[in-house]
């Protein structure tokens, strides 16, 4: 998310919306992180990956840049960061991104190691074989022209088919619901919608190692942010057993927009989010986890 559309979304009042009958479980917060660097290209990020076991992760700032770091952790708290390696995202000539081009929002890695990256602005999805390799484009089909200027495939997950997946942020289906995008690896389908629940919007997804589909969400209002946590599980291209995880009241952390979901050594369901600061002095970079109910 750019910086003048954060002011403006800091600007934009948003009020909670009307209740539903969906299921809610009790996520426990574990803690948050202020992740912090002196250097210019820090900050802005919008997706993350954690390993397998929650030691190391990529990070993706929407500016065209990636990062791997090592998670320091005292117990079931993050105690710091070390960032161990830094690359500019590539276009399909091996050119540094910039502007608008560069809008880069969500990632998927494969089980190979290469990874996904969607990107807003000029809507399309990438595949790159390592850091700092050229990107691949996947085709675009002319619906992808349509969808909103900043409010498009923020979110991005794979499956365990590896078929990836990709979610409008604001981009709807005429009857309201949230648009699903899915590569098989020869072309794009819809194969089901999402529904949309009150004035939250989609900015990050991943498949859970339990293998359901778990999908972060945000609202932002005058007091400034609001966030949630939905997962489904996809039964023949149908998400069954819609489940809210948490939501948390308003500030009570910045502006999550990338999630990770994985098991810790003593088998249990975590979600590691990440905050994009927006390059302003006003927010924060956050690390934030939550224990998760099976």
């Amino acid at each position: 998310m750019r910086r003048r559309t954060a002011i403006q979304l800091i600007s934009a009042f948003c009020l909670a919306g009307p209740a539903w009958a969906v299921e809610t479980k009790t996520a426990v917060e574990l803690g948050s992180f202020a992740w912090s660097d002196p250097a210019g290209w820090f900050g802005g990020f919008s997706a993350l990956h954690v390993s397998a076991d929650g030691q190391n992760m990529m990070v993706l700032s929407d500016r065209a840049t990636l990062v791997y770091a090592r998670i320091l952790r005292e117990g079931d708290a993050i105690s710091g960061v070390e960032i161990t390696g830094k690359w500019p995202i590539l276009s399909s000539t091996g050119q540094p991104l910039t502007g608008s081009s560069g809008d880069s929002e969500g990632l998927a890695v494969a089980p190979d190691g290469s990874f996904f990256i969607s990107f807003e602005r000029v809507h399309r999805v990438a595949h790159y074989s390592a850091p700092g390799s050229k990107a691949r484009v996947l085709p675009r089909p002319k619906a992808f022209d349509q969808l909103p200027n900043n409010g498009s495939f923020e979110a991005l997950a794979i499956d365990g088919k590896q078929r990836l997946y990709t979610l409008t942020e604001k981009g709807r289906t005429e009857d309201g619901d949230i648009l699903v995008y899915r590569w098989n690896g020869q072309v794009w389908s819809t194969p089901f919608v999402l529904p949309q629940r009150g004035r939250f919007l989609p900015v990050a997804a991943d498949f859970g190692p339990d293998g359901r589909l778990y999908v972060l969400e945000r609202s932002v209002s005058l007091m400034g942010f609001r966030s949630r946590l939905r997962r489904w599980r996809l039964q023949d291209d149908t998400p069954t057993g819609e489940e809210v995880l948490f939501t948390t009241g308003m500030g009570g952390h910045d502006n999550l927009e990338g999630v990770s979901i994985w098991r810790d050594e003593r088998g249990r369901l975590r979600a590691t989010m990440v905050s994009d600061d927006n390059f302003l002095a006003l927010q924060r970079t956050e690390l934030v986890e939550y224990l998760l109910p099976d």
